[in-house]
């Protein structure tokens, strides 16, 4: 079920909540105002009573009840003709009875059987609801009951003006409640609204536009600054594929122009077998140089992306190094680089990857061979530390200017000393090195000066002892092109 905008729901919830309070407000009004002439009318009954009780304490006490009988006729006759009251005493002898009172002939307990606030009842004559008030009062020695009552038609002819005014008045509320509840909520969302309407002008081509932060420092300066910092990583999001996608298109292109310029050479005139051979050797050469350039970036997307996993599992590092030696030996030889590995006779195992871990050391012994002059040398090495296992790969080449030393992670970066190399490179290698040592949980460490060699290495936690296959380690022999002394 589709569910009702936020607007038409505040909207709602404000009209309930201020109907209810009004309903509610009625309500209470109308049973405070019956509960106030409830109280007003047994005080007035009380009242009368107690008059009764004051005329009975003036008279003499040695009077029979006959002259008693006569002073209220004399006086009751003329002063509450019409009205309801009647007296008794103790015994139960009548000292007064109105007219009404006779016709209604109510039953009047005796004093000891009523309560010190007396009983009230109700009943209709004619046209009049009348509600009576039986008292007790003692009159030095003597106790009376007091029976009088009062007509209620005045009291229910105010109490229904008043329901019908609530009546009227409770609706005219209702209905002002729905048109403040729609006029509050818009007025509640209109910073959102503008909101919107700012960030629906925003898209990639302005994302260095922010939207506005109100000073109120409430939710919405809570909204505004939440989404701006959104905006912000985005934005650097979008420059980093830009610049990923510019460098990425502009390496390519330098090999592509250089495949198609060889292949258009060659096709000018007729050669002999040599010259295609050295054309097709020196094609194969740029094809492997590609290649290698488009799997880099390949994993560099996909991590990215997450979706290159690292399966950290114990690996045997006196069998990761033999095969580096013996993968890196010859190509090393040839560079005329003394070239020799580390590690020692113990038993080494570290958590690692078997896919990842033997391409970080080939970026990192291939930069090393790349940036060693002749003559130089490159050692792999693993050192048992408190931390784990630390591994280094260190060299003798030109080194790297501490200019460029806080950018030799970024990726396409190459520095001054990159002229000297036999290739330029992609400068993609550290990069990709980062995110492997980072995904192992550890992080690539540089030391290096101009001059004096670099040396770049990383720390495994180290595998807990135990009866292990020995894991498979595949390797590509990877010609990763960094900064690299």
């Amino acid at each position: 079920m589709k569910t009702a905008a936020i607007r038409i729901r505040l909207t709602f919830w404000y009209f309930a909540m201020f109907a209810t309070a009004a309903c509610l407000l009625s309500i209470a009004s109308w049973w405070m105002l019956q509960r106030s002439v409830d109280a007003t009318e047994y005080h007035d009954l009380q009242e009368r009573a107690e008059d009764v009780q004051l005329l009975l304490l003036n008279e003499d006490p040695n009077r029979s009840i006959d002259e008693l009988r006569q002073d209220f006729t004399q006086i009751y006759s003329i002063k509450d003709d019409g009205k309801w009251l009647q007296v008794a005493d103790q015994d139960g002898r009548w000292i007064y009875r109105s007219r009404r009172m006779i016709a209604e002939n109510p039953e009047l307990p005796r004093p000891e059987q009523l309560p010190k606030m007396g009983v009230i009842a109700e009943f209709h004559q004619g046209t009049r609801y009348v509600r009576i008030l039986a008292y007790p009062i003692q009159v030095r020695d003597k106790k009376y009951s007091v029976q009088t009552g009062i007509a209620l038609n005045k009291s229910m002819a105010l109490l229904k003006s008043f329901g019908a005014d609530l009546l009227l008045l409770t609706p005219a509320m209702i209905l002002f409640a729905s048109l403040g509840g729609h006029w509050m909520s818009r007025k509640a969302l209109r910073p959102v609204a503008l909101l919107a309407a700012e960030a629906r002008c925003i898209n990639d081509r302005n994302l260095d536009r922010r939207l506005p932060v109100p000073q109120t420092q409430d939710e919405i300066s809570d909204l505004s600054n939440t989404l701006n910092q959104m905006l912000e990583r985005i934005d650097k999001a979008f420059a980093s594929v830009r610049a990923f996608t510019g460098n990425a298109s502009h390496e390519l292109r330098t090999p592509i122009t250089l495949l198609r310029t060889e292949i258009e050479v060659a096709l000018i005139r007729p050669r002999d077998g040599e010259e295609y051979r050295a054309t097709l050797s020196h094609l194969h050469h740029e094809t492997v140089l590609m290649t290698r350039l488009v799997e880099n970036l390949l994993s560099i997307a996909r991590a990215d992306a997450g979706a290159e996993r690292v399966n950290l599992q114990p690996i045997d590092l006196n069998d990761l190094f033999h095969r580096m030696d013996r993968d890196w030996i010859d190509s090393m030889h040839l560079a005329g680089l003394d070239f020799r590995t580390e590690i020692g006779n113990e038993q080494h195992q570290a958590l690692g990857d078997p896919s990842t871990l033997p391409r970080l050391l080939s970026i990192l012994l291939e930069n090393a061979r790349k940036y060693t002059p002749a003559g130089g040398s490159v050692v792999l090495s693993a050192v048992n530390e408190s931390a784990g296992i630390r591994i280094a790969v260190q060299d003798t080449g030109v080194g790297i200017s501490q200019k460029d030393l806080p950018r030799i992670f970024d990726r396409f970066f190459r520095g001054e000393q990159a002229g000297i190399a036999e290739s330029s490179g992609s400068g993609l290698g550290l990069a990709l090195g980062k995110w492997i040592a980072e995904r192992h949980g550890t992080e690539l460490v540089v030391a290096s000066s101009p001059g004096c060699g670099s040396s770049f290495s990383f720390t495994l936690l180290r595998a807990t002892p135990a009866p292990l296959k020995r894991a498979s380690l595949p390797y590509l022999l990877e010609d990763e092109e960094e900064i690299q002394a």
